[in-house]
C-alpha cells in the first residue's frame, strides 16, 4: 500500500476535531472536511484552544503548536479533498457514510484507505454499499480523541487483511494503542459499557439512588468519570443512539433496552456538556 502522507477527516464536530488535531500532532498533513463552514469556524477555535492548553501545560511549544496548526487544511468542498486515507467521524447513519466513501472513491485512487469512526453501526454494512469495500475499516476513537489513548480497529468482512495492518500501524504512528477486533454489535468497549450507563439510570429511574451519589460512588472505587458524567461528556445524543443501535442488533434484549431518562433529556434538548446541560448543568 501506499505510504500515508495526507489523512482526511470528514466531520468537523467534536470527535472530528479531535481526530484532525491528533493527526496533525503525529506529523500528517491534515485536511479537514465539513460542509458547516460554520462549523469549520467553530473547529478552528477549539483546536488552536486545545494546542494553547498544551503549551500552557508545557506538553508543547510555542513553535509546535503553529506548526500543527498549519498542517490542518480546513475546507467545505468536497473535490478538495485528495488524501492517502480517510477517516470518517459524520452523523451516526450508515447510509450517510457509504455514500460519503462513494463520493471520495470517485476523486480519489484505488489505495486510498476509507476508516469510519462509528461506535456502533456494523462496519460490514458501510463497507457494503462502498464501491471498494476491502478498503473499508473500522478505527473508532474516544473522546476525548487528543487524551484517549486506546483506538478500535474493527475489521469488516470485507476489510483486506493489510489495511487492518495499516491503520493499526497508523494508531501506533498516532501516539494511540489500537486494538483489533472483528465486526460486532457495539465492538468491544460500547459492548461492555452498555451495563454501565444502563444499570445506573434505572437505579435512578426505580429512586434507589441519585446521579451524583452512583457518580461519586464509581470514581470512589477507581473509575475516572461516573457514568452520568462520562454520558454528559460522550452527548446524551450520541450514547442514546449506541444504545439503540445495540439493542436493536442484538435482537432487543430486555437488559438492554435504552432508557426512558435518557430519551425524556433529548426530548428537552439536554444533550451533555455540547448544550451547557445533561444530567448536570454546566458553564463555560
Amino acid at each position: 500500500m501506499n505510504e500515508i502522507k495526507i489523512i482526511g477527516v470528514c466531520g468537523a464536530g467534536t470527535m472530528g476535531s479531535g481526530i484532525a488535531q491528533v493527526a496533525a500532532m503525529a506529523g500528517y498533513d491534515t485536511i479537514l472536511f465539513d460542509l458547516s463552514r460554520d462549523m469549520l469556524t467553530k473547529s478552528r477555535a477549539a483546536i488552536t484552544k486545545n494546542l494553547d492548553r498544551f503549551v500552557l501545560q508545557g506538553k508543547m511549544e510555542v513553535w509546535e503548536k503553529s506548526e500543527c496548526l498549519h498542517r490542518i487544511r480546513f475546507t467545505d468542498n468536497i473535490n478538495e479533498c485528495i488524501a492517502d486515507f480517510f477517516i470518517e467521524a459524520i452523523v451516526e447513519r450508515k447510509e450517510a457514510k457509504s455514500s460519503l466513501f462513494n463520493q471520495l472513491a470517485a476523486i480519489n485512487n484505488t489505495e486510498t484507505v476509507f476508516a469510519t469512526n462509528t461506535s456502533s453501526i456494523a462496519v460490514s454494512d458501510i463497507a457494503a454499499a462502498v464501491s471498494n469495500p476491502s478498503r473499508v475499516v473500522g478505527m473508532h476513537f474516544f473522546n476525548p480523541a487528543p487524551l484517549m489513548k486506546l483506538v478500535e480497529v474493527v475489521k469488516a468482512e470485507q476489510t483486506d487483511a493489510a489495511v487492518v495492518k495499516t491503520v493499526v500501524n497508523l494508531a501506533r504512528q498516532m501516539g494511540k494503542t489500537p486494538v483489533v477486533c472483528k465486526d460486532a454489535p457495539g465492538f468491544i468497549v460500547n459492548r461492555v459499557a452498555r451495563p454501565y450507563y444502563l444499570e445506573a439510570m434505572k437505579l435512578v429511574e426505580e429512586g434507589y439512588a441519585t446521579i451524583e451519589t452512583i457518580d461519586a460512588v464509581m470514581e470512589a472505587t477507581g473509575f475516572k468519570m461516573g457514568p452520568f458524567r462520562l454520558m454528559d461528556l460522550i452527548g446524551l445524543d450520541i450514547n442514546y443512539s449506541v444504545s439503540n443501535i445495540v439493542w436493536e442488533a442484538l435482537g432487543k434484549p430486555e437488559r438492554l433496552t435504552p432508557s426512558p431518562i435518557q430519551k425524556q433529556k433529548l426530548t428537552v434538548g439536554e444533550l451533555g456538556r455540547k448544550t451547557g446541560k445533561g444530567f448536570y448543568e454546566y458553564r463555560e
